[in-house]
C-alpha cells in the first residue's frame, strides 16, 4: 500500500518544531516533504529521517513565493510508486523580532507579514485546492500568543499572527463541511529548540524543569489533531508549559 505524504512548510534546524513534526509524521508511516528556505537544514532533517528508516524528501521552498508553493503541492499530490497524495499539511513558517513601534519600518512590517501571514494564505489556498476535491485531509497552522494579543514591541508580529488565525478560521468554516480538517495551534510559551536556546541559553535554567515546551510533545499534539474523528474535530488548541501564566 502506498504511503500517504505529509507536507511540513517552515522546517529549519534539526532541533526545531518543523523538524520534530517531520520526524513524527515519518514515524507514523508518512512520506514527508521537508519544505524550507535553507537547503542545508532541510536536507539534514530529511537525511536523518531516511537514516532512521523513514521516508522524506527535502524540497527547497520559499513559502512567500506562489510559484514555489504550487510546485511543492504538485510534488505533494503526485501519485507515485510507493507514495500517494498528501493527506496532512502543516504551515509552520514565521519570524519574530522585537522592535519599538516607532522604529518599525514599512519593510520590516511587510517582511514579517509576508512570512507569517501571506505565506500561510498561499499554503492554505493551495492545500484547499488539492484536498477539497478529494474530500479529506488535515491542514494545521502554527500560531502563537500573538495570535490573540499584541505586546509592546511586537505589533508587527501580532498583526501577522492574528491575520493567519483569521485565514485558518475562514478555511475551517468553508472546508470543514467538505471533509477537510483545518486547525490552528497556539504556542503560548517558549519552545525548547535551537532558535530560542541559541539566543537565550539561560532560558532552561530560568524556566526550570518543563518550563519550556518540548518540541516532540508539541509534534505529538499535531499528530493527534490529524487523527481526530470527524465527529469531534478541534479547530483551535493552545499549548503551554504547566507553569506558564496566561
Amino acid at each position: 500500500m502506498a504511503a500517504p505524504k505529509a507536507v511540513v512548510v517552515g522546517v529549519g534546524a534539526e532541533r526545531g518544531l518543523g523538524a520534530a513534526l517531520c520526524r513524527r509524521f515519518a514515524a507514523a508511516g508518512h512520506h514527508v516533504l521537508v519544505a524550507g528556505r535553507t537547503e542545508e537544514k532541510i536536507r539534514a532533517v530529511a537525511d536523518a529521517i531516511v537514516a532512521a528508516g523513514g521516508r522524506a524528501t527535502a524540497v527547497l521552498t520559499d513559502a512567500t513565493s506562489e510559484a514555489d508553493v504550487v510546485r511543492l503541492f504538485d510534488l505533494a499530490m503526485a501519485d507515485e510508486a510507493g507514495s500517494g497524495p498528501a493527506e496532512l499539511v502543516v504551515f509552520n513558517a514565521g519570524n519574530n523580532q522585537r522592535i519599538d513601534f516607532r522604529e518599525v519600518s514599512a519593510a520590516d512590517f511587510e517582511a514579517l507579514w509576508r512570512v507569517g501571514c501571506f505565506a500561510g494564505f498561499l499554503v492554505g489556498r493551495e492545500a484547499a485546492r488539492r484536498l477539497v476535491p478529494l474530500g479529506r485531509g488535515t491542514v494545521i497552522f502554527t500560531g502563537a500568543s500573538a495570535s490573540l494579543r499584541g505586546r509592546p514591541g511586537f505589533a508587527q508580529f501580532a498583526a501577522a499572527k492574528a491575520g493567519l488565525r483569521m485565514v485558518a478560521q475562514s478555511m475551517a468554516r468553508e472546508y470543514g463541511p467538505l471533509g477537510v480538517h483545518v486547525a490552528h495551534v497556539i504556542i503560548d510559551g517558549g519552545i525548547s529548540g535551537d532558535r530560542l536556546l541559541s539566543r537565550f541559553p539561560q532560558a532552561v535554567e530560568q524556566r526550570g524543569a518543563d518550563g519550556l515546551l518540548d518540541i516532540d510533545a508539541i509534534a505529538e499534539t499535531y499528530w493527534q489533531i490529524h487523527r481526530q474523528h470527524r465527529s469531534a474535530w478541534a479547530h483551535e488548541i493552545d499549548l503551554r508549559p504547566f507553569k506558564e501564566s496566561f
